[in-house]
């Protein structure tokens, strides 16, 4: 049983709920952040993000900094790219635009390919655009959580070597890492971003940024200085550097408590083998989606393969809006969150299933939510078919 206060079972595409000993890691005593316990808990957590990512090449480089996912956006645009650059956004929903307005906040050309709302851009459209122009960058979101659309990764980092090998492959996969695979190596990826309050299973507050040694080659080789100060990988390179050397070092202090919980949380993940991980919340995704669509609710990405494991997005029935639904369903127990993507914001309700909430069976999370769904429903005269 768990320790927590008795409280709503959080089931939204992140925040999520926490295992009992992370949450407790989180309430360490404090500690210097250049004393051989925290510098020697950062420098393994480093480690460990790179088994978690799939990543065993020496050249690799993680950052864990302080900050919301939304800082890997401005460690990749400050330092990546350079005023005047193109860089081509996959769009499958708010995220993009999102990341496509941090890059234009630089100087640098953003141009997105967009589909339909549940759709992605198809790889034949991606590779007519990659072939108009030299593009320094290609970004797509692993998993969009306003849409619940999962980005096919492999076979896109395969056609963009192909077709344009200058090309830097970039993921944001703040919704993904966690839930759904990432071969970082064998996919050829430059950059995966993330952060700690989604699959990882972490309270929010850590940006988490992995790049690959050409990723950092294009960096070393910028010509102009990064356009941040905070964001600027030549200030927080040596002292990641340092740190995964187990070597005290300083920027800025990092969030002690954090860092541990996030330690914590990995040596947990990593304690059994990725696959079963990823299976377990593919096949609880599976279970949800067939729930879902018993209850006669349609998703936003209606294909099988757009369809992440980590979250499910549903348009709700007979001109319902969300604000009278969610009520019904926060009364029962559980939270779900209203829709995001601003064109359709109050016509759908996203269901995050990740972490606890599937590896822990005894839980019973996912069980309550599928219940409180269709009782809060009920409640304003839906009938399932």
């Amino acid at each position: 049983m768990s320790s927590q206060p008795d409280h709503p079972f959080l089931l939204i595409p992140g925040p999520i709920e926490l295992d009992d000993t992370v949450l407790n890691s989180m309430s360490h005593y404090a500690q210097s952040h250049v004393g051989p316990p925290f510098v020697n808990i950062f420098g393994e957590t480093l480690s460990m993000l790179r088994k978690m990512l799939q990543t065993s090449h020496p050249s690799s480089q993680p950052f864990i900094i302080s900050g919301s996912g939304t800082l890997g956006w401005d460690l990749v645009a400050a330092n990546l790219v350079e005023r005047g650059d193109d860089v081509l956004v996959l769009h499958t929903g708010y995220f993009a635009d999102s990341f496509a307005d941090c890059f234009e906040t630089y100087g640098v050309r953003a141009e997105q390919l967009k589909a339909p709302i549940g759709d992605r851009p198809g790889l034949e459209e991606v590779e007519a655009k990659l072939k108009e122009k030299r593009w320094k960058m290609i970004t797509v979101t692993h998993v969009d959580t306003s849409t619940g659309v999962l980005s096919e990764i492999k076979g896109l980092s395969e056609l963009v070597h192909r077709v344009s090998p200058d090309t830097l492959v970039v993921v944001d996969a703040v919704c993904a890492v966690g839930s759904e695979e990432i071969r970082f190596d064998e996919w050829g990826l430059d950059v995966v971003l993330t952060a700690s309050q989604k699959g990882l299973g972490c309270p929010p507050g850590l940006s988490i940024v992995m790049c690959s040694g050409r990723a950092m080659d294009v960096f070393k080789n910028r010509k102009t200085p990064p356009a941040s100060y905070f964001a600027s990988i030549k200030n927080w390179l040596p002292i990641m550097q340092n740190y995964e050397a187990k070597k005290p070092s300083y920027f800025a202090t990092p969030p002690t408590q954090l860092i541990t919980a996030l330690h914590t949380s990995l040596t947990q993940i990593l304690s059994r083998p990725l696959a079963e991980r990823f299976a377990a919340h593919r096949e609880a995704s599976q279970r949800i989606k067939k729930a879902v669509t018993d209850v006669g609710l349609k998703q936003l990405a209606e294909k099988p393969e757009n369809q992440a494991s980590g979250m499910t997005a549903m348009y709700l029935p007979n001109d319902l809006k969300a604000p009278e639904v969610l009520p019904n369903i926060l009364k029962r127990g559980v939270i779900f969150a209203g829709g995001l993507h601003k064109e359709i914001a109050a016509k759908y309700i996203r269901f995050g299933h990740m972490g606890v909430s599937v590896t822990d069976l005894k839980r019973g999370d996912i069980d309550k939510a599928l219940q409180a769904l269709r009782d809060g429903l009920a409640e304003v005269g839906y009938k399932a078919p």
